[in-house]
């Protein structure tokens, strides 16, 4: 068996756990691909990860049965782009805080990757949201899991995104910016700026305006089949567009499409946790701190 795995700094209390993930891969045989950075944190921090081979860019990962990542969902989110169209199922095992892709505990990830080995998994398929353009903006890496955003630089004032839906023109969002959320990333920035939550497999995108001047301007769901397209007008001659955690600064004559993307990420799931139970756990519904 081929694992990938990518991870990111982690506090010393972890890294016993972690050393026993990478016993247990080393006794089971497994050949392993680290990623250049997170190797060369594993090595500062005295961790015997049993591996000689790395990966410094995405182009450079292997032919993995399976990729795992340690960290929180931004350690995920680099992984979607690492696998992209190669249909790697990822699984995440949760070092950060929140944790809503990956849902894994250190605790428990012996017993996951175990169900892993034995394929006693499902996979979910998520939607992924895709950025056309005239310009190599994301040097082809031009998807997300959660979110595209178009936003105002830091010294900038106000930006106005004049917004298209299927040609037809939508509306001229006077804001802070724009998001355009996946199911997926409807928990995440579209949550904060007041985005309704969809379950992961709804076949829908939504529009949320980030500080919008007219407050009668509200989120807007469309189906994912649609198309979106964009001018953006701001002082400064230039705004921020970013996938997930990547972003740019473009100049403002740049006009590009939002669709969803032809191929989606596949997410292992080993537990029977539910999205609604997962919901209730990170989000603490239904808690009364009186109580």
């Amino acid at each position: 068996m081929k694992i990938a795995l990518h991870g990111r700094n982690f506090a010393p209390s972890i890294q016993p756990k972690v050393q026993e993930l990478f016993d247990f891969l080393a006794k089971a045989g497994v050949t392993i691909q680290l990623s250049l950075p997170f190797r060369d944190f594993l090595d500062s921090a005295n961790l015997k990860h049993h591996s000689t081979l790395t990966y410094a860019n995405p182009r450079e990962v292997f032919d993995a049965d399976y990729i795992f990542t340690i960290g929180g969902d931004g350690t995920l989110l680099d992984a979607v782009t690492h696998v992209g169209e190669r249909n790697i199922p990822i699984l995440g095992i949760n070092t950060g805080r929140l944790g809503f892709l990956a849902t894994v505990s250190p605790d428990g990830f012996l017993p996951a990757i175990e169900a892993v080995f034995s394929k006693d998994f499902q996979i979910e398929e998520r939607t992924l949201v895709s950025l056309i353009s005239d310009k190599n903006i994301f040097d082809g890496l031009n998807f997300a899991l959660n979110d595209l955003t178009i936003t105002k630089t830091d010294i900038s004032s106000m930006i106005t995104v004049h917004t298209y839906l299927d040609g037809e023109f939508l509306n001229s969002y006077w804001a802070d910016g724009l998001i355009i959320s996946t199911p997926t990333g409807s928990t995440g920035y579209s949550l904060s700026c007041g985005g309704p939550v969809l379950l992961p497999h709804n076949a829908n995108f939504i529009i949320t305006p980030i500080s919008p001047h007219n407050l009668n301007v509200r989120p807007m769901i469309i189906p994912d089949s649609s198309e979106l397209s964009f001018k953006v007008a701001s002082r400064s001659g230039s705004f921020l567009v970013s996938l997930d955690s990547r972003f740019k600064i473009v100049d403002g004559s740049t006009e590009f499409i939002v669709r969803k993307e032809k191929f989606k990420t596949k997410l292992i799931k080993v537990n029977q946790n539910s999205f609604i139970e997962t919901l209730r756990n990170k989000l603490h519904w239904g808690l009364d701190v009186r109580n």
